[in-house]
């Protein structure tokens, strides 16, 4: 049971860093939050929260299993995120927008 619950942790990780990955992009901000502005110090901190998030599911794996497995259980879950990122870009991305509540609308994309 603890190791089921720490291998769904490590998948919710995984979709949230690849989501915080894609969000970094300005094709998908765009898609998530309309015309506002993607800041550059914005595309920096997603990015490191991506690459922290992706490092936190892999110890997470690793944490349930020996290293060839773990390495192994950790890219099969991040395949699945990554296709639960891209369903969720092309079927609804203002879905996304929860990963970014900490940012500030710009007053130019209120508009």
């Amino acid at each position: 049971m603890h190791d089921a619950l720490l291998l769904t942790a490590a998948f919710a990780a995984n979709v949230i860093s690849l989501g915080w990955l894609a969000l970094s992009m300005e094709v998908h901000w765009e898609q998530v939050r309309g015309t506002e502005l993607l800041p550059r110090r914005t595309v920096r901190t997603l990015r490191w929260l991506g690459a922290v998030g992706l490092v936190v599911a892999l110890g997470l794996c690793l944490a349930v299993d020996h290293a060839s497995m773990a390495s192994l259980v950790w890219f099969m879950e991040l395949a699945g995120a990554a296709l639960a990122i891209a369903f969720t870009l092309s079927w609804r991305p203002r879905v996304l927008g929860v990963l970014v509540g900490w940012v500030r609308r710009s007053r130019a994309g209120a508009a």
